[in-house]
Order: C-alpha cells, then structure tokens, then sequence
C-alpha cells in the first residue's frame, strides 16, 4: 500500500507528488499525457521563467524531479475506477491492475471544449487560446477572434477590447444566448457579434490566419480565444461520493480536502476561475502538506 495516489501529472499532481517525496512517503502518480498542460503553449506568467517556459517542459522538468526521489513513482495507466474510505484506505483501478494507498489527490483537470476543425490541435497554445490572464498581453493589438455564444464569451470580448480594438465575437453555435444588456455593451465598444459556425480554417504550422463560416464569411485573425468552457474530470469524485459546488467543481476547504476524509483535490478541477500553473501549483503542495498531517500517527499530531 503506498501512501498516497494522486490521479493526474500535470502541474498540480507533480507538485503534491514532489510535496509528499520530500515527506518520505511512498506515492504513486497516475498520468496518461493528456491535459491542459500538455498543448502548446507558453507560460509567461508563472515566478522565475524569464521569457516563460513551455507547459511540456515545465512537466518533464517536474517529472524530472521527481524521480530523484525513489519512493516516488510515475505511472503511465488511465485510472478507470476508484473506491475506498479512510479507515481502509483507497483503491484505485485501471485496465489491468489495482492500487491501494492511504490517501488520494485527485487532480484531474478539465476537458475544454475547443472548436473542433481538422487538425485543431496543433493550434492549441499556438494561437488557439482560453485564458486571457495567460496570452492575453502577447496578443495585444492584434487581430482577436474571441468564439462563443454566452455572456461569459461576450465578457471575454470586452475584456479583451482592453488589449486591442480589433476585437470580434463568433458565437459558433446553433444558439445565441448572449443578453440584451451584454450585446448593448458589445455595440458600444464596437466589437462585431457574428452568429455562425466555424466551418474550415486556414492557417499552418500552428498560426489560424482565416476563420470560414458555415455561411461563407471569411474572418481573418491573428488569435482566437475559445470561451467555450470546459467540463471538469469529476468521474472519480463522484464515484467516492465527493461533494461538488453548485459550478460542477469540486468543493475543497483551504487545505483542499474535500468531503470525504483523506481525500484531497487540486488544480483546475477545483475551481470555476484561477485556472493558472500557479493555482495549481499551490494546491497541489496544500493537498500534499493536508495528506501528509493526515498520515502521522496521533502521537504527532497536535491536541
């Protein structure tokens, strides 16, 4: 039985995973190489990277160190089932095997609904975005095209108008249901609202330079911002019966545990905003610190 198992490699699970190593414990991080952090982009946001680092070099930097910590292991299977309480501890299951730890951090991320057109992951991070705290000031002055058909797509526009007035609104969706008062603040700023599908683009080596709609209008762009949302990996919280907030995400305290004792969770999966490497990183290491307290024996534990 390991101590921990964290569920998820990206920013969050390998900063518990480092937390918990320095701890002396055993743990067992599951990651099957997808995610947020494992796109194209840049983070320019994140202490100590002059001129950022790329999220697949922050992670193999990350997995890097931690193998220097033998008690710690990576491992490359899609967690399928997971089960368990504090008193027993926690079994996790993939295809083939079984797990068994004390503890369990569940950092599972989101699944962003980008546009979907041939070949469009190879534009994630390069000039297909979602998060204008992380690539908004390398697009400023340039031309935006900010996708989707809610008041949060439209806020994202406005938002945007700060960094450049060259800013347009595509709702890409058979439905339109950006308000009255948010389509006046759009007119007022200037900022074209067109409700129509991406049908094909045009662009190469990670660069969008044309958007085509299903209507046949043609949209240049130097960005596109995909405001589209994203549904969060709570597949195993709902299986340990982990309570969620009313967003969808899961709850945690400001140690992240959740509901259920010896069960922690970090990152993106934790929250509706604060999508950031920092976030994470910062969950991550209080979910390894609120897990390792949970592991002493009572004697070590204060009054």
């Amino acid at each position: 039985m390991a101590d921990s198992i964290i569920v998820g490699g990206g920013p969050a699970g390998l900063s518990a995973a480092i937390c918990l190593a320095r701890y002396n414990r055993r743990v067992l991080v599951f990651d099957t190489g997808h995610g947020r952090s494992t796109h194209h982009q840049v983070n320019r946001n994140y202490l100590g990277f002059p001129g950022g680092i790329a999220t697949v070099e922050l992670r193999e930097l990350a997995t890097r160190q931690l193998s220097d910590y033998p008690a710690a292991q990576v491992l490359r299977h899609a967690v399928t089932g997971a089960e368990g309480d504090a008193e027993r501890g926690f079994t996790v299951h993939t295809q083939s095997q079984e797990f068994r730890a004390r503890t369990l951090i569940l950092a599972t991320g989101v699944l962003d609904h980008f546009p979907h057109f041939p070949g469009w992951e190879r534009y994630v991070g390069e000039s297909m975005f979602w998060c204008i705290a992380c690539d908004g000031y390398e697009n400023r002055g340039r031309e935006i095209l900010v996708v989707g058909h809610t008041d949060a797509a439209a806020a994202e526009a406005m938002q945007m108008h700060s960094l450049s007035d060259r800013v347009r609104l595509l709702t890409n969706s058979h439905r339109n249901e950006i308000s009255e008062v948010l389509c006046r603040r759009l007119r007022a700023a200037g900022i074209p609202v067109l409700h129509d599908q991406i049908h094909t683009v045009e662009g190469d080596k990670g660069q969008l330079r044309t958007v085509v709609t299903r209507g046949g209008e043609r949209l240049s762009l130097d960005a596109l911002f995909s405001i589209q949302g994203a549904t969060p990996e709570t597949r195993l919280a709902a299986q340990l019966g982990v309570l969620l907030a009313p967003s969808g995400y899961i709850q945690v305290d400001t140690e992240q545990k959740t509901s259920v004792e010896a069960v922690y969770a970090a990152g993106d999966v934790t929250s509706l905003h604060s999508h950031q490497v920092s976030a994470a990183v910062h969950e991550g290491s209080q979910a390894a610190s609120a897990a390792n307290y949970f592991l002493y024996p009572p004697e070590l534990k204060s009054a």
